[in-house]
């Protein structure tokens, strides 16, 4: 029974493996199909249908766990908004700041959330800073400032400027899951993000508004079903297996945006810029992978 057990196990993990690659896949696509739309549309807008489009999937799923009703008169409903506040938050300024980076470095800018997350958690939730998790803080900061490259001048500083509030907003958001009831599951999570987002964004239409046209509207309902699908696939996964296991595969989308931006934008990295993201995915890899706390003191 043994062998069986063990085969079963590792089968278990590569179907694990599977899905969070094809949810890292799904995110690049919604980050290609983001930046086609953001060159002409208001980011609140691009987020909207995003919302919009998501809440279908988002009920269907929802349903699905049965009990809806009283599974969602049960929630925390301060902890949810909170986190939708953060979350939709770093959606926008992602969108918003799209159109003035190549997309690798753009989804490597955001991806030094883990970076902000490190910083934070002790002073929000009290967790212990490791002298390690520091360390790798400090190189994956040294990696945001080669892919930014700042230069003095105020239009090559909007860009950044908006994807590094949209990694705070993300690092916001999953020091806030952790804060969340138990009881509230992750298609709940993902349904009242949805809704809320969807009514939020609705409201700033009045603001900044332009009239999509048909074929772009499309572009954002597959954005939308992109980005439900990754979110669901990436929930199960996680479910699956420690996340910190998982954490080396989350970085395949930049390569994906890589592609991506090669091939319909013709964007090409430079030497910098690769080595900026390296050290980015590098130490967001060390500090997502925890180890058992050492004996040594921690910051």
């Amino acid at each position: 029974m043994r062998p069986n057990l063990l085969v079963s196990d590792r089968t278990a993990q590569y179907q694990t493996i599977a899905l969070i690659l094809i949810s890292m896949f799904c995110f690049a696509v919604v980050d290609a199909l983001g930046k086609a739309v953001a060159l002409n549309y208001p980011a609140n807008e691009v987020t909207f249908f995003r919302m919009l489009f998501g809440i279908v999937p988002a009920v269907l799923v929802s349903v699905r766990g049965g009990r809806l009703t009283a599974r969602v008169r049960n929630i925390d409903l301060r902890g949810q908004t909170t986190r939708a506040i953060t979350l939709l938050g770093a959606s926008a300024l992602f969108f918003a700041g799209l159109p003035y980076l190549p997309l690798s470095e753009a989804v490597a800018i955001v991806y030094s959330e883990a970076i902000f997350v490190v910083v934070l958690a002790p002073m929000l939730i009290g967790e212990r800073l490791l002298a390690r998790n520091a360390v790798a803080a400090c190189v994956g900061f040294l990696g945001v400032l080669l892919v930014v490259r700042p230069q003095g001048s105020l239009a090559n500083l909007i860009g950044p400027s908006l994807l590094l509030m949209s990694a705070l907003c993300g690092a916001l958001s999953m020091i806030q899951i952790r804060k969340l009831k138990v009881g509230d599951d992750s298609s709940i999570t993902v349904l009242f993000f949805t809704v809320f987002g969807t009514a939020v964004t609705g409201v700033s239409l009045a603001f900044a508004w332009r009239t999509p046209t048909l074929d772009d509207l499309l572009i954002m309902a597959l954005l939308a079903l992109f980005a439900t699908a990754g979110q669901l696939l990436f929930t199960v996964a996680v479910r699956r297996e420690d996340a910190a296991k998982l954490a080396p595969y989350t970085y395949t989308s930049i390569i994906w945006a890589t592609l991506f931006g090669f091939f319909v934008w013709g964007e090409t990295p430079g030497l910098i810029s690769v080595l900026g993201i390296m050290a980015i995915v590098g130490s967001s890899i060390a500090v997502a992978i925890r180890e058992e706390p050492p004996e040594g003191p921690a910051l």
